[in-house]
């Protein structure tokens, strides 16, 4: 994977990391977080598996 690869990646996974940063402050903010706990345990799985994917290829770029 070429350094601008990855980057596109680290974009598109930056643009999932902001959507649900905004949908789960929606939960929130509307109580949702506790009347859907296992929708709101998703999103925040969602969110992990984000982070985790571009830190491995934030990683990987530096690395080239």
């Amino acid at each position: 994977m070429t350094s601008d690869e990855c980057q596109q990646v680290i974009d598109e996974l930056q643009a999932v990391i902001d959507d649900t940063h905004q949908t789960l402050e929606g939960f929130e903010a509307t109580g949702m977080a506790s009347e859907m706990p296992e929708d709101y345990e998703k999103l925040l799985a969602i969110l992990g598996r984000a982070v985790r994917d571009q830190k491995a290829h934030t990683l990987r770029m530096l690395e080239q």
